[in-house]
């Protein structure tokens, strides 16, 4: 997937991929990090939970929700949070609605939506959270400003993304399987071997941790801190709303 596309293009040619490996997605995910990831949503999960542990009835926005996997995590840790499971691929979505228990559905507000343009009011979610979805949105500094415009002063803004593949991890093993592996694993199990050499491609152009951080607090966010995870292969990083 070429880097010149417009914001436009760029976010249906990624639209249409996911669409593509939607069927694939969980097993994928699970298979190429072993199991691991499932770990690193739970990491996700406590850095957003703060928002709803009080008991408070609350909106949390998951952002790039995919297959519904943190949605059903907040749905289950907090009975009084609705969440609004917002992506740019309706299969996506639909691939994981079976993971959303019957009686925690009509707390779920499922939608099609670009990152860069949310259906939300100002100030009306209590926190954000993204997985392995802020690297699809070009540009990040529109996502960050409609972030910090639905977000309620105070709110948490929570992200999980890979760390960047130019940084040696675990001797450089990591880097070998980043970009050999996991595109030879993906296209032999979806037969779409666009899908993850896009990963891996991303994951590479991805800013380290520190640089992430630095785009958040450019961005207006406050509090900015991050958790590395796993030797650095993923991160969690948090900012929150500014309050007056």
């Amino acid at each position: 997937m070429t880097t010149s596309l417009t914001p436009d293009a760029h976010r249906r040619a990624v639209s249409a991929m996911f669409g593509r490996i939607a069927g694939w997605y969980d097993f994928l995910n699970h298979f190429l990090s072993g199991g691991v990831d499932i770990w690193w949503r739970r990491q996700l999960l406590n850095a957003a939970a703060p928002a709803w542990q009080d008991g408070r009835p609350v909106i949390v926005l998951d952002l790039a929700a995919g297959t519904l996997d943190v949605t059903a995590g907040i749905l289950r840790r907090s009975p009084t949070a609705r969440v609004a499971a917002l992506d740019i691929a309706a299969p996506m979505l639909r691939k994981g609605l079976g993971k959303i228990s019957r009686e925690d559905r009509d707390r779920m507000l499922p939608g099609v939506a670009d990152g860069r343009v949310l259906p939300l009011a100002d100030a009306s979610v209590a926190a954000v959270t993204i997985a392995f979805g802020i690297r699809n949105i070009v540009p990040r500094d529109a996502a960050y400003a409609e972030i910090r415009r639905v977000l309620v002063p105070g709110g948490r803004f929570c992200i999980l993304e890979f760390g960047s593949g130019r940084t040696r991890i675990l001797r450089g093993l990591y880097n070998v399987y980043l970009r050999r592996i996991l595109p030879a694993m993906g296209r032999i199990f979806s037969g779409d071997p666009e899908a993850y050499r896009y990963l891996a491609e991303t994951i590479e152009r991805f800013p380290d941790a520190p640089s992430l951080g630095r785009e958040l607090e450019a961005a207006g966010f406050v509090d900015v801190h991050w958790q590395k995870l796993t030797c650095g292969i993923a991160y969690v990083h948090v900012g929150v709303a500014p309050k007056p």
